[in-house]
């Protein structure tokens, strides 16, 4: 009988992963990763006690071993103090996605495996599939409006290889009907909301704790006027509209951030229209790229997603040198962020991902 460790968050979803593998015969027990301290961070308002509390409470209504795991330092080194530094560099960071590839496919499940468990299970919604060669794909979870292939995008075969998704064949409805059915403690809890580790919390008030404001110049992206001041380029991102400082001009046109002149400390502005400049782009290049299975080693047409809400885009992907590659939308995209990632599909079918230069 496998054994398999599941990272209980707190949520509903995880909890059914676990009661899933219980009812197919799996030797189940449940941890929840412990990734910040309250105590030592008072200002940003962690939901963890009432999480742990939650997790708890579902592994004793299962029947399994449960767990803390904590791995404070852990995420604070690969995940917290990656997001400050993006900040500081003028890019925009993806902590969701540092973490499934660092702590719960990495750090986690490296645990799992040293402590005589099989594999690891989450709650995301996404699908598995073992190929003939024993080579293994994700696919899109078939909930379309709950899919987490995006949040998987620089997830590699290895850490793949020992994962199970229990709930990737379910729609969200379904996953909520069956925590009913079976009397799940948190069935009706609401999803999480935000950075796993903020809760509720703005983003910029927690930057403000590690990165200083440094004041500079608001400028039009196409005049180079001064429109105003800004308290600090790392308390925007690409496409911002509220928050800039900078009203609408008589015709009732917005201004947004279109860019970041890191040397002279300026943020850039425009209209927000297509013509604006910088606003829209057609062209990118991507770097850090990981595959899932096997890598893109040819120029192909493929299909990616800008961002998480997105839909699928119609690409041209071009490599150019190691881990680096071209991509070419074939309808123009508004706002790419660099830092954010570009994730890479065929079809329903979760090829890789990297990140914007």
């Amino acid at each position: 009988m496998e054994k398999i460790l599941v990272a209980l968050s707190g949520g509903v979803d995880s909890a059914v992963a676990a009661l899933r593998l219980k009812e197919q015969g799996y030797d189940v027990s449940g941890a929840y990763i412990r990734t910040w301290m309250n105590e030592e961070m008072p200002f940003a308002d962690c939901p963890a006690q009432q999480d742990i509390e939650d997790s708890r409470a579902v592994a004793k209504h299962l029947g399994i071993d449960y767990e803390i795991v904590n791995l404070v330092n852990e995420y604070s080194e690969r995940v917290v103090n990656y997001l400050v530094k993006g900040y500081k560099n003028g890019i925009t960071p993806n902590p969701d996605i540092m973490c499934n590839r660092e702590m719960k496919f990495g750090i986690f499940q490296d645990y799992a495996l040293n402590n005589g468990f099989d594999a690891i299970a989450t709650g995301h919604y996404v699908r598995k599939l073992i190929n003939t060669d024993d080579t293994h794909d994700l696919l899109s979870g078939r909930d379309s409006n709950k899919d987490q292939t995006y949040f998987l995008a620089m997830v590699c075969q290895e850490q793949i290889r020992q994962a199970l998704f229990p709930v990737g064949e379910l729609t969200k409805p379904e996953v909520r009907e069956c925590a009913i059915a079976h009397e799940l403690p948190n069935a009706t809890k609401k999803d999480s909301q935000g950075i796993c580790f903020l809760g509720d919390m703005n983003i910029n008030n927690f930057l403000q704790h590690y990165i200083e404001d440094k004041p500079g110049d608001i400028v039009h992206a196409e005049d180079g006027r001064k429109l105003g001041r800004h308290r600090g380029l790392h308390r925007y991102t690409m496409g911002q509209r509220r928050g800039i400082g900078v009203p609408s001009n008589t015709d009732n046109e917005f201004y947004v951030v279109t860019g970041f002149n890191m040397e002279r400390n300026e943020l850039l502005v425009a209209f927000d229209k297509p013509e604006s400049p910088g606003l829209f782009t057609s062209e990118v290049d991507v770097y850090g790229l990981s595959f899932v299975n096997k890598a893109l080693t040819s120029e192909c047409r493929i299909e990616a997603r800008p961002r998480y809400r997105d839909g699928s885009q119609k690409i041209t992907y071009t490599p150019t040198e190691e881990g680096c590659a071209k991509v070419v939308f074939d309808t123009p995209q508004r706002a790419l962020a660099a830092g954010q990632i570009l994730a890479l599909y065929d079809g329903e079918k979760l090829l890789g991902g990297g990140f914007y230069k």
